[in-house]
């Protein structure tokens, strides 16, 4: 717990950014629960509710890599708030929203959130190394791994009965108090960008081309930074299989209505949330690297004792345990894999190589999406998910394996708030 204290109450630019994010999370959560909910009321199609997924990922395979490039560029607490106010914004057209001719303003306005994600995201993850010393890093991309969860958990629930409650207004209004309260919090940051020089090439779409290709190769060029995008490109395809997959695993092979899934969906946050308190009190005593290979494996293999088990036995106690069980490596597997990448990049390049690797792990999820949706009528739900759980234990043996090499470290960052 001491290494917990140090970086909750001695950083204080690194607590405001990070109740900022849980508060912004959270009505992100309510706002997307509560479309989910609200677009079926209003059209009784799946294919709408659809929709409004294909809105949300479609953005961060085309823009999720570009967008990396301005984050470079730009101040990276200056985008944030930026990014914020711009969401608040673009909420508005939802209070107009009053039937289902009124669709087309939730799919355009679900792709605008979604663009703007692509700079946040970047943003936060270049921003949090000058926030507190280089040992707490796994510490601080726990707790922002715990903060998803706790939003998640907060943010699903209220979603549903504020869509009941006052329809679209409400949540467009609620998600947007969220978005100013974190903008709020982020101006409170003390931490101030040093410039950085870059060499100029002629023409603003050159220099775009050059800087965008550059993230790519920075994740193709080391060793390291191939392990770390081939494991995301794995690990995604099978988290996109997860979650075409997993409702009609509870269903068909668990024997669970959709109480019963709702509940393991949610015993999964609840481990998150304990996950993230224990990485983040203990993570920063191991090396990066070996706490996100060992998280990987164990991820992996509880995953498969959770998908198996059901070739042996029947009830759903064990996938309720085990859902909660894996929340542990799970937030081992984010806290550290994100402190590795954080080590490998020197902070000029850093956003440009998160939004390749976010982009690519899009892609990925996409692919697995399409995969099983195919492959899970002509193999069967269960050995397609194995798959999931052999990406992140084969994975995980793998970063263990390369675990020196995974430590190496870029050049120094200057100055901590």
């Amino acid at each position: 717990m001491k290494d917990l204290w140090a970086v909750l109450a001695r950083r204080r630019d690194y607590r405001l950014v990070l109740s900022a994010g849980l508060i912004s999370l959270t009505g992100d959560w309510i706002l997307r629960t509560g479309l989910a909910f609200h677009v079926y009321t209003l059209t009784g199609s799946t294919l709408a509710s659809g929709g409004l997924l294909l809105a949300s990922f479609v953005p961060l395979v085309v823009l999720g890599s570009l967008a990396g490039v301005f984050v470079d560029r730009w101040d990276r607490r200056r985008t944030m708030i930026v990014v914020n106010l711009l969401h608040a914004v673009v909420l508005l057209p939802l209070l107009a929203v009053r039937d289902e001719s009124g669709l087309w303003v939730v799919y355009v306005i679900v792709l605008a959130q979604s663009c703007l994600q692509q700079f946040f995201r970047p943003a936060e993850q270049s921003l949090v190394p000058h926030l507190v010393d280089p040992q707490q890093l796994v510490t601080a991309n726990a707790l922002n791994s715990q903060s998803n969860d706790i939003a998640r958990l907060i943010g699903a629930a209220l979603g549903g009965v504020l869509a009941a409650a006052g329809g679209m207004p409400l949540l467009a209004t609620v998600d947007a108090a969220t978005y100013l309260l974190a903008t709020g919090l982020l101006y409170g940051v003390r931490h101030r960008a040093i410039a950085v020089v870059r060499e100029r090439t002629s023409g603003a779409v050159q220099r775009l081309k050059a800087e965008w290709t550059d993230g790519l190769r920075i994740c193709l060029s080391s060793k390291a930074m191939r392990i770390v995008f081939v494991f995301g490109l794995v690990t995604g395809v099978g988290e996109g299989a997860m979650s075409t997959l997993f409702a009609p695993f509870v269903s068909a092979e668990l024997g669970g209505d959709g109480t019963a899934y709702g509940l393991i969906v949610s015993a999964q946050a609840v481990g998150g949330i304990v996950g993230g308190l224990v990485a983040a009190a203990v993570g920063a005593r191991f090396a990066a690297a070996k706490l996100w290979g060992v998280g990987a494996v164990l991820f992996g293999l509880i995953d498969l004792a959770l998908f198996c088990y059901p070739l042996f036995y029947d009830g759903l106690t064990p996938a309720y345990v085990l859902m909660i069980a894996v929340g542990l490596p799970g937030a081992f597997v984010v806290a550290a894999s994100m402190t590795v990448v954080q080590r490998l990049t020197d902070d000029a390049s850093r956003g440009r190589v998160f939004g390749a690797l976010f982009a690519a792990e899009g892609l990925a999820v996409l692919v697995g999406i399409v995969a099983s949706g195919l492959l899970g009528d002509v193999v069967g739900i269960i050995p397609v998910l194995i798959f999931q759980g052999l990406g992140f234990t084969v994975g995980g043996l793998v970063v263990l394996a390369r675990s020196k090499l995974l430590e190496e470290k870029a050049p120094a960052l200057v100055g901590v708030s």
